[in-house]
């Protein structure tokens, strides 16, 4: 398949041209519960500097957006802890779909339908440039990860397994 040059905007990427934000775009074929392992070695970037955009709730089904490495996994008992919950599970995909805006495989945590907060594991910050979704799927775009404080007011934790 071509590689496309151009991709047509998102709320991610009108979001973040608004706020003048500084981003690469990286276009790769989309594989189906690929995830991020199929993003970086399309890439040819380091799974771990790919991060995944994450919709969970709490037990009171408050959402919240949890960015996570691509080779690492969500502690949902960290997460809870952490943030003084009682517990923190993924979302079903149709309701994280109704408060993200986005498609499954294609999330981003800029631009979404709903205000919700930003959780980002702490050693995400310690990259150089991370690259997460863009808002569709096949679609990753390349930041400084201080975006995520600046913008989306992202609060370090510590929850990757």
């Amino acid at each position: 398949m071509a590689k496309k040059e151009h991709v047509s905007e998102t709320p991610a990427t009108q979001l973040l041209r608004k706020k003048g934000v500084q981003f690469t775009e990286h276009p790769y074929a989309y594989e189906e519960h690929g995830g991020t392992a199929v993003s970086s070695r399309e890439l040819g970037v380091d799974e771990h500097a790919v991060v995944k955009t994450l919709i969970m709730q709490d037990e009171q089904a408050k959402p919240m957006v949890v960015l996570m490495h691509g080779d690492k996994t969500v502690s949902t008992k960290n997460l809870a802890r952490q943030i003084f919950c009682k517990s923190v599970e993924p979302c079903k995909p149709d309701v994280a779909q109704r408060h993200s805006g986005y498609m499954i495989g294609g999330t981003s945590p800029f631009g979404t339908k709903k205000a919700m907060p930003v959780y980002v594991e702490q050693s995400i910050f310690d990259l150089e440039k991370i690259y997460l979704n863009g808002g569709r799927r096949g679609y990753l775009i390349g930041i400084d990860p201080q975006i995520l404080i600046e913008i989306l007011g992202g609060k370090p934790v510590n929850c990757a397994l």
